[in-house]
């Protein structure tokens, strides 16, 4: 990288570390506390949650995952994005009111008020374990690959550096500062990694064609890879076991995206942080506005990058392409799409803004993920079971070790997935074996009087077996509709084991919904439309 890159990138590092540090300091008189740790004194405003929530979300498995995931299956991976903004809209209207007046701090916690501590404990130790070993390792080792590629050669020589050095960013003010600063820095961060998304999608279209031009690529990549804007795929697609068709729209992605929006600690967790539940609200809002233009700056990459790959009739001829995107014993490394495009047409100056706006996505979701990890740990497991009478001190320096030790964890780990094809989905794979049993537990809890404790602990347990026995290959099942049937066939279990063993009509611990418990303000609803109109519109003219 050129000088003015490294300045550039430094002097991000430092600004965010310095943000992050500023805004996390203890104030006169006051020593940080709980609630100030894990969830910011709950002070957020609703940009800041909205920024934040984009932050956590979109890191390496969406920039680098999901660029290769367009390189190798198109525009249809959007669908993540586009239905994640309605999903977005379901959470605000129908959890968060629940949530923010049960006055939790970790997801784990409703459990335990809603049913018992066993089951809390069950899911506080899958919720950390995967965060530690798939989503924390992943986004680390996407990102670490990318700074190989774009400082380096590609061969993988400096990804333990790049792995050392995102921790130590993230760690030097997430670590100290808790959610305050994770926050905080986000709305920095997201306004980067946006602004540097768009530069890259500009540039790269801009080079697609020899004539140039950022509206002669646009319609280039559309003429020529038409069946790469499909937003439905048919069963002749070799990615219809991805994204199984029609599926997507009624079936599974529902499943992933209700989990990870609606019941995952390090995204939901700023939400529970606001001044207000009406501040929550307008924040998840905004973020479903941010996630509708998310696929313009991780999708369209990965596919002008296939574009130049293939090289069809009027493509610009380029240099060393099938080699960059060759693995070493064949194959094809779609995940290598956004950095080789940075790495090869950005230019100095610029270069450095995009490669500290992918850092910034790096950056944030480790942190979010950090953050989380210690307030699961910290409130679920150290202060039930091995110090109830932890004082604030003792409970935020708890907090600060279990994040210092996920990220060592984390750390080692990563390298092992360089022989993964396509991490975004891989993340989504095995996720997808814990996240129907949760999902349907929560549904069933909030929204059905007669479920029962021993219902809820025999559901998410035999919602493993039942995905692992859905995984036979001889079934051939898209992991998608494996996700949708685990979902129905949970329900249908804790509804089965609830009837034969509630003596009463209602369960004791049964959550009471009254009508004004969903109501909201005329700006929530008047912005929820506008956000479905956009949606459906993207549906019609992509299908």
């Amino acid at each position: 990288m050129a000088t003015i890159d490294v300045i550039v990138f430094i002097g991000y590092v430092l600004t965010i570390v310095g943000i992050g540090l500023w805004v996390s300091r203890d104030k006169k008189g006051h020593q940080k506390n709980a609630e100030d740790y894990f969830l910011a004194g709950k002070s957020l405003p609703w940009w800041a949650i909205g920024a934040s929530l984009i932050a956590a979300n979109i890191s390496a498995e969406q920039i680098i995952g999901m660029s290769g995931s367009g390189f190798a299956v198109g525009l249809a991976i959007a669908s993540y994005e586009w239905m994640a903004a309605i999903t977005l809209l379901i959470v605000g209207k129908f959890l968060l009111p629940i949530f923010i007046e049960k006055k939790l701090y970790t997801i784990p916690e409703f459990i335990e008020k809603r049913f018992n501590t066993t089951l809390k404990t069950i899911l506080a130790i899958f919720w950390i374990a995967l965060f530690v070993f798939v989503n924390l390792t992943t986004v680390m080792f996407l990102g670490a690959k990318a700074l190989d590629t774009i400082w380096g050669t590609g061969d993988g020589s400096l990804l333990l550096i790049a792995l050392i050095g995102l921790a130590l960013i993230a760690a030097a003010y997430s670590i100290y500062g808790g959610l305050s600063a994770v926050a905080w820095t986000d709305v920095v961060q997201v306004v980067l990694l946006v602004l540097g998304g768009l530069v890259t999608t500009i540039i790269a279209l801009d080079h697609v064609t020899p004539a140039g031009g950022v509206v002669n690529g646009l319609v280039h990549i559309y003429d020529v890879a038409g069946n790469k804007f499909d937003m439905i795929l048919d069963r002749s697609n070799p990615e219809f076991q991805n994204l199984p068709g029609i599926a997507v729209l009624i079936g599974g992605m529902w499943v992933a995206n209700l989990y990870y929006w609606g019941f995952n600690q390090y995204i939901i967790q700023r939400t529970l942080a606001a001044k207000s539940l009406k501040e929550s609200q307008k924040g998840i809002l905004f973020a479903a506005f941010l996630k509708l233009i998310i696929p313009l700056i991780v999708v369209i990459p990965g596919i002008i990058a296939y574009v130049m790959y293939t090289q069809p009739a009027g493509t610009a001829e380029i240099s060393g392409v099938v080699d960059a995107f060759t693995k070493e014993g064949g194959g094809t490394d779609n995940d290598n799409a956004y950095p080789w495009l940075i790495s090869v047409f950005v230019t100095p100056g610029f270069k450095g803004l995009v490669v500290a706006a992918l850092a910034a996505a790096i950056v944030s979701s480790m942190a979010s993920m950090l953050n989380s990890i210690a307030t699961i740990f910290t409130m679920d497991i150290y202060k039930p079971y091995f110090n109830k009478w932890a004082t604030d001190k003792r409970t935020v320096n708890v907090g600060r070790i279990t994040a210092g030790v996920a990220l060592v964890i984390a750390v080692l780990i990563a390298p092992q997935l360089s022989s993964v094809p396509q991490v975004f989905q891989f993340i989504q794979e095995y996720t997808g074996l814990v996240s129907p049993g949760i999902l349907a537990v929560f549904v069933m809890g909030l929204f059905w009087k007669k479920t029962t404790t021993k219902a809820a602990i025999v559901g998410v347990l035999s919602s493993i077996v039942v995905a692992l026995l859905l995984k036979v290959p001889v079934l051939g099942l898209p992991f998608l509709d494996q996700m949708f049937y685990t979902l129905i066939i949970t329900i249908v279990i804790i509804a089965g084991v609830s009837l034969t063993t509630n003596p009463e009509d209602d369960d004791p611990k049964a959550i009471h919904l009254t009508a004004s418990t969903f109501k909201t303000e005329s700006i929530f609803n008047i912005g929820a439309y506008v956000v479905l109109i956009i949606t459906v519109f993207l549906y019609a003219l992509f299908w």
